[in-house]
């Protein structure tokens, strides 16, 4: 098939096998029909069920995955979360994100459902810490005794002849004002090599208290005495006891506790990039030593960069636990444009804490449409969902570099002549002009795949929809590689596939013709083919080219290739020249980046192998 050209079908519903297949089938029997034929006079479109985001905001934060209003969760620039969770009130404590000499000031976030979410400003400001002026960072809190500490670093301090390093403030209420407790530093110097930065506070099960710090790739902790304001020897006569884990250890220390177990958790990679990463060790004591690092959190090319420093909670009275971090969003460059997200965070049988997957999703449950770039028309977040006024067409996008993804939402179309749906893989994002395909359901009766070039629509393919006008359809949308599927209701066999390739890669997001009402918007990246070979044009898979079997193939467009996702069992061989000759380079499992090898321009054709008898 040539390039750029679309090979479509409508299919029925009801083609999907087995019970659980049929029994979604029927709750939409009749709602999708080839064009012209007539509905079945008894049957009516049943209403959606319920998506993953909506049941996630009716029930409590223990069967939450991500913030189910979206990512980030709270409005500005922000950096550095720790979490306090007091008498059934999460306490988010951020770092202002803005140039040193701009970070004075301390603000606080509450929540009891972690979606609904207040601000308190100016919990501390470094105009009433004597000794303080820039550089306000990392806050660390904690509750004892009725009272609430909140510890600090200041003013960046380079070497021991500075003034500064880490305070401590405290509060009668979680919210503050706090004051300064001491009227100078709780540590003010370097201690085997540590920068006295990045401070995290422990109480363990005995009541001993624990200050965990360090920058420059060194982290030390030390023994605070019952007041919170002090700091005491250890038992062997030692004050400050160096615990650096890894020889990749940055900053940003925590600690927490899981039955008998202690995570030590910590930053690795430049805080300014988008290598900033989360990794952790365990150990059966809180002093350590510390077990083989392990990275638990790191950018996803997808989603967001420079995703690092966090903090953990747990939901009481459950094995729930989630984690808060900072990243920086795909779009933005500055190096203090970060935003607060959390995610769940989960062990396996043996204790071990599993990869954080970054989760895009949005209910709209807090009224705000933070993460989204909306433009054409009127776009409100309201009763529960993201309302669209726009007669001449308008679009809301998420700043996603999505190529092979799963996209959800659920539709409703309020204007007969008007439609409403998913965008995906979107490069140019005009409400008129932009470059994607477009899969909506019509007021008129047609759910259908639309592809745009520069403003030029085409359709796809599309399929008779009824009931369409004011009734919710639940909408779904697979890119995989140049296939294309459409899917409404619960049913799983597609209503409409394609194979296009003119849109590889880009963003995920909403348009509206009309009125509309869409919500429980859920990406994620589709799941890579475990029968071919997946090639990609960017480093860390991203903007899938194409899938291969086993076979002789010439790299399309030529040296192009970037990375590789190869199926275990399967080699690729890659060749400089045509017709698989030349100097090769075989890979038997993934390759984020071919740039390591130098072959990123070289590729000119390849070889794919499967297991025996594929």
């Amino acid at each position: 098939m040539a390039p750029g050209r679309a090979a479509g079908r409508a299919a029925g519903l009801l083609r999907g096998g087995g019970a659980a297949v049929a029994a979604a089938a029927a709750l939409v029997a009749g709602a999708l029909l080839p064009p012209g034929a007539a509905p079945p006079p008894d049957v009516e479109v049943a209403a959606a069920t319920p998506g993953p985001a909506a049941t996630a905001a009716a029930a409590g934060p223990e069967d939450l995955l991500t913030a189910p209003a979206g990512n980030p969760f709270v409005d500005g620039w922000y950096a550095d979360p720790d979490v306090l969770l007091d008498d059934g009130t999460y306490w988010v404590f951020p770092t202002t994100s803005a140039p040193y000499d701009d970070q004075t000031v301390l603000d606080a976030f509450s929540s009891t459902d972690l979606v609904h979410w207040t601000k308190h400003p100016g919990v501390l400001d470094l105009e009433d810490v004597s000794w303080g002026r820039r550089a306000l960072w990392a806050p660390s809190p904690v509750e004892r005794d009725g009272r609430y500490y909140l510890y600090f670093a200041a003013n960046d301090i380079q070497s021991d002849e500075e003034l500064g390093g880490i305070g401590v403030a405290v509060a009668d209420r979680p919210e503050g004002p706090y004051s300064d407790a001491l009227g100078e530093p709780l540590v003010d110097a370097f201690h085997n090599g540590a920068q006295p930065i990045d401070q995290d506070v422990f109480v363990d099960d005995d009541g001993e208290a624990y200050m965990y710090y360090g920058g420059h790739g060194h982290a030390n902790v030390v023994r605070l005495g019952r007041d919170m304001t002090s700091v005491v020897p250890f038992d062997d006569g030692t004050t400050y006891r160096e615990i650096t884990p890894s020889e990749d250890y940055v900053e940003g220390s925590q600690m927490v506790k899981r039955g008998d177990t202690y995570y030590y958790m910590w930053s690795e990679g430049g805080w300014t990039g988008p290598n900033y990463a989360v990794a952790y060790a365990t150990s059966d004591s809180a002093l350590g030593p510390f077990g083989e690092p392990t990275r638990v959190l790191q950018q996803d090319p997808a989603v967001a960069r420079g995703a690092g420093h966090n903090g953990i909670v747990n939901v009481p009275g459950t094995d729930t636990w989630f984690l808060f971090y900072h990243r920086r969003p795909l779009g933005e460059t500055d190096q203090n444009a970060r935003v607060l997200a959390y995610d769940r965070i989960t062990f396996d049988a043996d204790g071990r804490m599993e990869p954080v997957t970054m989760r895009v999703q949005d209910d709209f449950s807090d009224g705000n449409t933070l993460g989204w770039d909306t433009e054409g028309g009127l776009w409100a977040a309201q009763h529960g969902r993201l309302e669209a006024t726009a007669p001449d067409g308008g679009r809301a996008v998420l700043d996603t570099r999505f190529s092979e993804v799963v996209a959800e939402a659920r539709v409703r179309v309020r204007s007969r002549d008007g439609d409403a749906g998913l965008l995906l893989r979107v490069t140019r994002q005009g409400s008129q002009v932009l470059d994607g395909y477009y899969a909506g359901v019509s007021g008129a009766g047609q759910v259908f795949l639309r592809s745009s070039e520069g403003g030029e629509w085409t359709e796809l393919a599309s399929a008779r929809l009824r009931g369409a006008l004011a009734r919710e359809h639940r909408l779904r949308v697979e890119a995989v590689g140049s296939s294309v599927r459409v899917f409404v209701g619960d049913g799983t066999t597609p209503v409409i596939e394609v194979d296009d390739d003119r849109h590889r890669s880009g963003a995920t997001g909403l348009r509206a013709v009309g009125r509309a009402d869409l919500d429980d918007v859920v990406v994620a990246a589709a799941p890579p083919s475990t029968t071919e070979v997946s090639v990609y044009g960017d480093c860390e898979m991203g903007a899938l080219l194409d899938t291969y079997g086993p076979g002789d193939h010439t790299a399309v467009p030529d040296d192009e290739i970037s990375s590789l996702r190869v199926p275990e069992g399967y080699r690729i061989t890659l060749f400089d020249g045509p017709d698989q000759t030349g100097e090769s380079l075989v890979k038997t499992e993934d390759d984020p980046c071919l740039v390591d090898d130098g072959w990123n321009d070289r590729t000119s054709s390849f070889r794919v192998e499967g297991p025996a008898g594929r």
